[in-house]
């Protein structure tokens, strides 16, 4: 995540600000150009955007930024689509009603943009469901029948299918999720881990399923997906992982079936890429085993190397877990990448390069 600066007064911004803390210069971002600009109200309803790259554009105000609240991000003034890049990929929202899910649906909708922000600078294909009815892209926030005391009713599960992205909004509440991450004896459970994982499931999909040359190297590094997918689930749950799952997998979970192995490695790749990008925007460094200072790599770069950026995540690692120690929290990273992670984590980034470069139809 790079980090912004207020175009009035110079202040550092952040990306879900909407109001500049020291000018109070009022913000909204601009994803196709990547820019969190300030903002000059021309009316009531169009904003001239003051990034240098915007050049005195008009835009308008999400409509989950203007009526809800829930949004930062802004439409081009000529848009016919009332919402903005990221919100038109809601399919549903949740029953706001119920008081508590608006402060939910907040929070799912901070996680969800920085989602759809790294995939915009990896350059994937994104189209929602109206526009790809087919092979579009479409989230579904729903709640259990009882919140918040879910543990004894039925669940939402949080899933993929053909597009389709379930989250379930107790995820937003922090004494539930963790709750949860105990239970499963997980050592990592967020909202955008999981906005992360489940997309996971789209690219996969996306990009490889019809693709017969990548399904092919797929099943060389992640195994057969034609395995029963819920014969698996149903023998990891009762049964748990494989004795030897921490040589062969980045965590238990990802052991129960090749997509899921896929998932989790490609939410590990967003972690490293979005990490990477965020340190180098603050100017961290890092220094390596012989004292050799060592920039953090871009990941937009097309000219790194996998190998590259392997080397640099295990420096930049520990010094988020070294920062975490020092405040008294859980390591930022608790995973430690054995052989076969890492040829799965390179097979991702050749993905990503294999599309970005218009080999990928």
């Amino acid at each position: 995540m790079k980090i912004y600066n207020c175009d009035v007064c110079g202040n550092q911004i952040y990306f879900e600000n909407t109001l500049c803390l020291n000018c109070e210069s009022q913000l909204g971002y601009l994803p196709l150009l990547d820019a969190m600009s300030s903002l000059e109200a021309v009316d009531d309803k169009r904003w001239k955007a003051l990034a240098p790259n915007a050049q005195g554009t008009l835009y308008r105000k999400c409509q989950n930024y203007h009526k809800e609240n829930v949004c930062n991000w802004m439409v081009p003034e000529n848009d016919l689509v009332d919402f903005c890049l990221s919100c038109r990929l809601n399919e549903m929202i949740p029953d706001l009603s119920v008081p508590e899910n608006r402060q939910y649906w907040y929070r799912i909708e901070i996680a969800k943009r920085r989602l759809v922000y790294s995939l915009l600078r990896l350059g994937l294909p994104l189209s929602n469901k109206k526009e790809n009815s087919e092979k579009g892209l479409g989230f579904v926030f729903l709640a259990d029948e009882e919140m918040p005391e879910i543990l004894d009713t039925k669940k939402v599960v949080i899933g993929h299918d053909q597009g389709k992205i379930t989250i379930n909004i107790a995820e937003a509440n922090d004494a539930i999720r963790e709750k949860m991450r105990l239970d499963m004896n997980e050592e990592y459970r967020t909202l955008l881990g999981h906005f992360r994982h489940e997309i996971g499931h789209y690219y996969w999909y996306l990009l490889v399923a019809d693709n017969e040359d990548l399904l092919q190297q797929f099943r060389g590094v992640f195994g057969d997906e034609e395995v029963d997918y819920n014969q698996a689930l149903i023998r990891y749950y009762e049964e748990g992982p494989c004795a030897d799952w921490s040589k062969r997998y980045v965590c238990a979970y990802a052991s129960a079936h090749p997509w899921e192995d896929w998932a989790e490695s490609w939410a590990h790749y967003l972690h490293m890429f979005d990490a990477f990008e965020t340190a180098l925007a603050l100017g961290l460094t890092v220094k390596s085993k012989n004292g050799d200072e060592l920039k953090i790599i871009h990941g937009e770069d097309r000219s790194l190397t996998f190998d590259s950026m392997k080397d640099q995540w295990w420096y930049l690692s520990i010094a988020l877990n070294s920062l975490n120690r020092s405040m008294g929290m859980r390591d930022a990273y608790p995973f430690v990448w054995n052989d076969a992670v890492i040829e799965k984590l390179r097979f991702i980034h050749k993905v990503i390069g294999h599309f970005k470069k218009g080999v990928q139809s």
